[in-house]
């Protein structure tokens, strides 16, 4: 059923307000995949955010007029999906990862950082750690000296605790004793 004017500009309105907060944008060729499967595909773009749509070229080339994401008109050609998120990573990762398992999706190009990508630029986008790896690596690392100091001080409690000697201080080097000369060793005066 083809689409008429109200829905176009409801489509290129919905578009617009997502590629306004976007920063990443993926094309992707989806011609022969199950329906069931881009479901599922849907879905999981929906898990991570990623703003997952069919959409005639026309629509997309119309929504992205104005934005940074113009750049990726001449990409804009055949049957497209197209991924929109504001996390940089997430849309490269949902297309790649199920274009692992689905031969017939084809990652065609993206747009990141003010720059077009080609497919590999979009697969390297893709091996990119997400967000929240990184904060959780980042908690981990910061995390790790607390945890040390707390293991120490718990030792250290416990063995005050069950009556044990402390572990002693190395011993402080004994001044060397003090030569003291008589005169009768000290040849050095004249007697007198």
């Amino acid at each position: 059923m083809p689409l008429n004017v109200e829905d176009k500009k409801a489509i290129v309105a919905d578009v617009g307000a997502q590629l306004a907060a976007a920063q990443t944008v993926v094309l992707a060729e989806y011609r022969g995949i199950p329906v069931g499967e881009l479901t599922t595909l849907r879905a999981n773009a929906r898990s991570q955010g990623v703003y997952l749509r069919v959409l005639k070229n026309t629509l997309a080339r119309r929504a992205a007029q104005g934005t940074p994401f113009e750049q990726l008109g001449d990409s804009m050609v055949g049957p497209l999906i197209y991924g929109i998120s504001a996390d940089p990573v997430a849309p490269a990762k949902v297309l790649h990862q199920f274009s692992k398992g689905q031969d017939q999706l084809v990652i065609k190009a993206g747009f990141y950082n003010g720059k077009v990508l080609d497919v590999n630029g979009v697969k390297e986008l893709a091996t990119i750690p997400s967000r929240e790896e990184l904060l959780s690596k980042l908690l981990g690392v910061m995390k790790a000296p607390v945890s040390a100091m707390a293991r120490v001080l718990g030792a250290v409690a416990e063995q005050k605790a069950s009556g044990a000697p402390a572990v002693a201080a190395a011993p402080v080097a004994e001044a060397a004793p003090e030569v003291s000369t008589t005169p009768e060793q000290d040849n050095s005066t004249p007697a007198a």
